[in-house]
């Protein structure tokens, strides 16, 4: 007999556990503070990384933000700001921080990704959500320098370590694999292995598949309280009405930190702003790409083609700051010099809150506390390459299944000290 499940948060993360958990009979109801229209989910640059194997809790990532904390176009910007749950983040991010720590959470980072690639693929075959873009063209780590080569060929020989398809191209390479724009660029290591989307039209269709399928949506509903009985959550409280379930899972993004306070629970988390600008005359850009140097990434999606990128530690809003949209913009012509993103495309550029934890990886899992929480969050730059495994594992939890990997190294109540 299905479980009435209720989901705070209706971002990647929270439709996938929808998604799956619809699948294994459960009665599932969807809360979210907006009308699931924009945020994190939607202005990404719709990567399936496994060859993002290196957290962002790496040796010096730290160090190179404080250097740039009074730069705010800077890729890595940090808000001077007293703030306590701030400080004590960056302490666990930079115990974090260290060789060895990274060099465990690479296989584990990989394994993740290579099942959610394939569980996008799943979604896709079923054809439950009709047509939507997914491919595997791989993606195109773009330098202009050596330094960044020889960076990014010691990921590169470790992902080929771990089995991924990877290659290295030089200038005349790049212009046989792109032959309609002219790149400023020495050349590139090509992960075979990536695909991507266009998370605003996956998005909507996600939704309304829901909806036909009796996943019920309360849109517009802030959670202002949980109510705790024993060891379990009882009730739920948002701004319009009260709702009960046999099981809570926690999806709220860089909101979740939040409503664990009101749990007397702490979830060390960080909203980490990022930026796009949508394209949408042609570019003539067929392949995914990272700029190095600019620390940006390129999509080519249905319709435009999509400049994104910068990390922005400045608290919880949706500030647009144009220093940061220009950084983007000056990064692409950098890279694609014929390339100009016009005043009004920059103009229209969105933003969206990714939810960081200090060491990289993402929280998903039970809390010791509550029998009958789950936590599906933190995923920081891999959001939505992970969201349909977590939303798997999220399902095999509440069906206390055996999940596919082993989630030790997610569980919500780690220690970072």
């Amino acid at each position: 007999m299905g479980k009435e499940v209720i989901i705070i948060g209706g971002g990647i993360i929270g439709l996938s556990s929808a998604y799956f958990l619809s699948k294994s009979g459960h009665e599932v109801t969807v809360i979210d503070k907006s009308d699931i229209s924009s945020g994190a989910s939607f202005v990404n640059a719709g990567y399936l990384t496994p060859s993002h194997i290196i957290p962002l809790a790496a040796p010096g990532v730290l160090t190179q933000g404080l250097k740039w904390m009074m730069d705010s176009s800077s890729p890595l910007y940090i808000k001077p700001r007293l703030d306590l749950d701030f400080l004590k983040w960056s302490w666990y991010f930079h115990r974090s921080s260290t060789k060895a720590k990274v060099e465990k959470a690479i296989p584990v980072i990989k394994e993740i990704n290579l099942l959610s690639r394939e569980l996008f693929q799943d979604i896709k075959t079923s054809g439950d959500l009709g047509d939507f873009q997914l491919e595997r063209q791989g993606l195109l780590m773009l330098y202009q320098t050596k330094a960044a080569q020889e960076h990014e060929l010691v990921v590169a020989k470790k992902a080929e370590q771990l089995g991924l398809e990877i290659s290295e191209v030089d200038s005349s390479g790049l212009e046989r694999l792109q032959p309609k724009v002219k790149i400023n660029a020495k050349g590139a290591i090509y992960y075979e292995c990536d695909g991507h989307t266009t998370p605003n039209e996956f998005m909507p269709k996600m939704v309304a598949y829901l909806k036909r399928v009796g996943i019920k949506f309360k849109i517009n509903e802030e959670v202002r309280d949980l109510t705790i009985e024993g060891d379990k959550i009882t009730k739920v409280q948002t701004s319009k009405d009260l709702y009960e379930a046999d099981e809570i899972i926690l999806a709220a993004g860089s909101w979740s930190g939040r409503l664990a306070k009101k749990l007397g629970t702490k979830l060390p988390l960080q909203a980490g702003k990022g930026y796009s600008i949508n394209v949408s005359r042609d570019t003539g850009i067929t392949l995914p790409a990272i700029l190095m140097e600019a620390k940006m990434a390129v999509s080519p999606m249905r319709g435009f083609t999509r400049f994104a990128g910068t990390m922005e530690f400045s608290g919880i809003n949706q500030i647009i700051r144009k220093e940061r949209v220009e950084a983007i913009a000056r990064g692409a012509h950098r890279f694609y010099p014929e390339l100009e993103i016009t005043t009004g495309e920059k103009s229209e550029a969105k933003t969206g809150l990714r939810p960081v934890s200090p060491d990289g990886l993402p929280y998903i899992g039970k809390f010791k506390d509550f029998s009958n929480l789950i936590i599906a969050t933190g995923h920081a730059m891999m959001g939505w390459s992970l969201g349909p495994a977590t939303g798997k594992f999220v399902q095999q939890l509440i069906d206390d299944v055996r999940p596919d990997m082993d989630l030790t190294p997610f569980a919500p109540d780690r220690k970072f000290n």
